[in-house]
């Protein structure tokens, strides 16, 4: 039997197909169908999840159709950080709006490349600048159960070459460079990134963390 996670999964790609099919067409019979698609989607999302009504969830997936290409449905993209010191520890911050500890993590602006949107959260959340090294994860949000948006997490692994730890005064509570088995407590899934993290920041080896491919995608799950 299909779990929350699935369940939400499967409803936001029935939205997101409906909704990219909205922004295409303008035949009224393919438009119902569509819209008939929202509402099968908000259904199941409904029973997977608290959250709103169908028919309110409908008119906010309905709000966000576009017409063409800017209409086509993607995940939101959010761009992690990875920053170690020199005694081998790990930068991160606390979130002000869930007070979990996490390492920096902000939404794509558009203007940036994914690398410079990394440098600039770094700075912007705790005043640390950075250099990129290299790309460490690619990672499905919804996938790996840490969001109930279709969401794609790029992290990267920095290297630190100056400022001072200052956090932000609105996103974050307090900012501080841990070890690897003293991190503070509540840590966003740490058991899912941390290894890899701190193998990046000692400098040894790491591939690209990413999902494997799924065969068929929507029938089952491979081994991490």
């Amino acid at each position: 039997m299909a779990d929350e996670r699935e369940l939400l999964r499967w409803a936001e790609a029935l939205a997101g197909i409906a909704r990219t099919g909205l922004g295409f067409t303008e035949n009224l019979y393919e438009r119902e169908r569509f819209e008939e698609i929202l509402h099968v989607a908000a259904d199941i999302r409904a029973r997977a999840a608290d959250g709103p009504a169908p028919d309110h969830q409908v008119d906010e997936w309905l709000k966000s159709v576009g017409k063409g290409v800017p209409g086509y449905v993607t995940p939101k993209v959010a761009i992690g950080a990875v920053v170690g010191n020199d005694a081998g520890e790990m930068l991160l911050i606390q979130r002000a709006d869930s007070g979990v500890w996490l390492f920096p993590t902000g939404w794509a602006d558009v203007g940036y490349s994914a690398a410079e949107v990394a440098e600039k959260e770094v700075l912007e959340e705790t005043g640390i600048e950075v250099e990129v090294v290299r790309l460490i994860s690619v990672l499905d949000g919804m996938r790996q159960g840490f969001t109930r948006m279709p969401l794609y997490s790029l992290v990267f692994h920095c290297r630190a070459v100056g400022g001072h730890l200052r956090a932000h005064p609105l996103e974050v509570t307090d900012v501080g460079f841990f070890a690897e088995h003293e991190l503070p407590e509540p840590v966003a899934n740490a058991d899912r990134w941390a290894a890899h993290a701190f193998s990046a920041i000692r400098g040894e080896p790491v591939e690209v963390d990413f999902d494997r491919p799924r065969r068929p995608a929507w029938r089952q799950e491979v081994d991490s």
